[in-house]
C-alpha cells in the first residue's frame, strides 16, 4: 500500500502552523479589533488568549506523539468515544481549515482589485449586498488551480513554498512596521481601552481562537515527518506557532495604534489599516508594501490550508468515516490526491457564495476549532496522563468549554446571529447527508478502529 511522503522537518511544521494561522485576516478586521478594545484591550486579548492557549498547546504535543495520525482529532477522540463523536470532530475541523480557502481566494480578488481598480468590472451578480465580479473570481479559481496542482505534486512542493512565503511575509511586516515608527506619536494609543478595560479585553479575547487557531495543525501532517524526525519537535513547532503569532499580533496592533488614532480607522473604507499608514507617511509606496505582505500571507494561508484540510479529508476516508476513496494515495506523488482535488473543487464552488456568504460560515468556523480543541483535551483526559497533564487537558477543556459559550450564549456580546445559526445547521446536514452512503462500514470501522487502538493493558482492565 502507497504512502504519504516522509519529508517535513521542524521548519516545515512551524511554517504549517504559521500559515494555517496568519493570512489576511489580520489586514480586514484590524480595525474591528481595536475596536472592541482600543490598543492595550487588544494586547491584553490577545496576550491573554494566547497563554490559554499554551495548556492546549501542550496537549497536542502529547497527542500527535502518541497517536501521529492525519485524522487529528478525529483519531485522538477515536479511542474513547463512538463513531459518530469521531466523525462530528473530524467533520467540524475539517471546517476550520476548508473555509480558509474560498476566502483566501475572494480575499486575491479584493486586494487585487484594491491595487488595480479596473479589476472591478464586469459584476455577475450580488449575494447580500456584495457585488461578486468576474475578474476576482477569475483570479481566485487561477489561484485555486495552481496551489492544488502544487499540492497534487508532492509534500516537499507545498512545503517549500509555505517556507517562502512565510519568512518573506515576516520580513514584508517588519518593514513596514520600522517605516511607521518615525512617522507616528504615542498619543495616537490613547484611549487605551474603547470599553470599560475588562470589558475591552473580553470583547477581543472572543475572536483570539480564530486568529491563533492553526497550531494544532500540525498534527494533520503527523504521518510526513522525516524519518530521525524527534517527536518532541511536534511539541516545539506548535508552541513556536502560538509565541510568533502573538508577537506577529503585538507588531501589527502597536504599529497601527502608533501611526494614527486608533479611533478613526473607518470600517466602511476598504483595508483601514492601509490607509492609516498612508496618511502618516504622506506616501503610497507603503499602501502596495502592505498589500504585498497580504498577497504573500494570502498564498501561504491558502496554501497552508490545503494541506490541512486534505490530510484531514484523507484520513477521515482511510477510517471510513466517509468515502473510501479519499484515502486514495498518488502512487508516485505520495500524496493524498483525492482528497486534494475535492478541496480544490469544493474551494471552487464556495468562492461563488462571495463574502456575504463566507462570513458567516467563518464565525461558525472559529466555533469549529473550539470544539475540536475540546474534543482533544477530553480525549487525553482519558489517557489518564501524569498530573502535569491532567491539568492541562482540565484547563483546556475549561477554556474551550468559555470559547463555545461565549458564541452561543445570547446574552453575551458577539455571540451567533441567525446566519452563523443557519451555516452551522447547514454544515451539519452536508455532513449527515455524506454520511448515509456509508453508514454501515462507517459503524463497523468504528468499532475495529476502536478495539486495535485502545492500549491491550487498558482493554484488559476494562474487561
Amino acid at each position: 500500500m502507497t504512502t504519504l511522503a516522509r519529508k517535513l522537518r521542524l521548519i516545515d511544521y512551524f511554517a504549517l502552523g504559521f500559515g494555517v494561522m496568519v493570512g489576511t485576516a489580520w489586514l480586514v478586521v484590524m480595525d474591528d479589533i481595536l475596536q472592541r478594545g482600543g490598543p492595550l484591550g487588544a494586547l491584553l486579548g490577545f496576550t491573554t488568549g494566547a497563554l490559554m492557549l499554551l495548556p492546549i498547546g501542550y496537549v497536542y504535543g502529547q497527542l500527535v506523539r502518541a497517536i501521529p495520525d492525519a485524522a487529528g482529532e478525529a483519531a485522538y477522540v477515536a479511542r474513547f468515544f463512538p463513531p459518530s463523536v469521531s466523525f462530528a470532530t473530524g467533520w467540524m475541523m475539517f471546517l476550520s481549515y476548508f473555509l480558509t480557502c474560498p476566502f483566501e481566494a475572494l480575499a486575491a480578488g479584493r486586494i487585487s482589485g484594491y491595487l488595480f481598480p479596473s479589476l472591478n468590472r464586469f459584476e455577475l451578480y450580488r449575494l447580500g449586498g456584495y457585488p461578486v465580479y468576474l475578474p476576482h473570481v477569475l483570479l481566485g479559481l487561477t489561484i485555486t488551480i495552481v496551489l492544488i496542482w502544487l499540492n497534487y505534486r508532492g509534500i516537499q512542493t507545498s512545503a517549500r513554498l509555505g517556507k517562502t512565503t512565510t519568512f518573506t511575509f515576516l520580513t514584508l511586516v517588519v518593514i513596514f512596521a520600522l517605516a511607521g515608527a518615525s512617522h507616528g506619536s504615542p498619543a495616537n494609543f490613547r484611549p487605551l481601552f474603547s470599553h470599560a478595560p475588562l470589558l475591552s479585553v473580553l470583547l477581543v479575547w472572543q475572536v483570539v481562537p480564530w486568529l491563533l487557531s492553526g497550531f494544532e495543525s500540525v498534527g494533520k501532517c503527523a504521518e510526513e515527518a522525516r524519518p530521525g524526525f524527534q517527536a518532541r519537535d511536534f511539541s516545539v513547532a506548535i508552541l513556536l506557532t502560538i509565541f510568533v503569532g502573538l508577537v506577529f499580533f503585538w507588531v501589527v496592533i502597536s504599529a497601527v495604534s502608533y501611526v494614527a488614532p486608533w479611533q478613526s480607522l473607518n470600517s466602511n473604507q476598504q483595508f483601514p489599516t492601509a490607509l492609516a499608514f498612508e496618511r502618516a507617511l504622506h506616501a503610497h509606496w507603503i499602501v502596495d508594501l502592505i498589500m504585498a505582505s497580504a498577497l504573500v500571507a494570502l498564498l501561504q494561508a491558502f496554501n497552508a490550508n490545503v494541506v490541512a484540510s486534505s490530510r484531514l479529508l484523507f484520513a477521515m476516508g482511510r477510517r471510513k468515516l466517509l468515502d473510501q476513496r479519499m484515502a486514495r494515495v498518488h502512487p508516485k506523488n505520495q500524496t493524498p490526491s483525492a482528497a486534494i482535488i475535492t478541496v480544490g473543487v469544493a474551494t471552487a464552488l464556495a468562492m461563488l457564495l462571495g463574502e456575504a456568504g463566507l462570513v458567516p460560515i467563518l464565525e461558525v468556523g472559529a466555533l469549529a476549532s473550539a470544539v475540536g480543541w475540546m474534543s482533544a483535551c477530553a480525549a487525553y483526559w482519558c489517557m489518564k496522563p501524569d498530573l502535569r497533564g491532567r491539568a492541562a487537558a482540565a484547563f483546556g477543556m475549561l477554556v474551550t468549554a468559555l470559547m463555545v459559550l461565549v458564541k452561543v450564549v445570547p446574552l453575551v456580546p458577539g455571540h451567533f446571529t441567525r446566519y452563523e445559526w443557519i451555516a452551522l445547521a447547514v454544515w451539519a446536514a452536508i455532513g449527515f447527508l455524506i454520511t448515509l452512503p456509508v453508514s454501515g462500514t462507517y459503524r463497523q470501522a468504528g468499532r475495529k478502529t476502536l478495539v486495535e487502538e485502545v492500549p491491550a493493558g487498558k482493554r484488559a482492565s476494562e474487561s
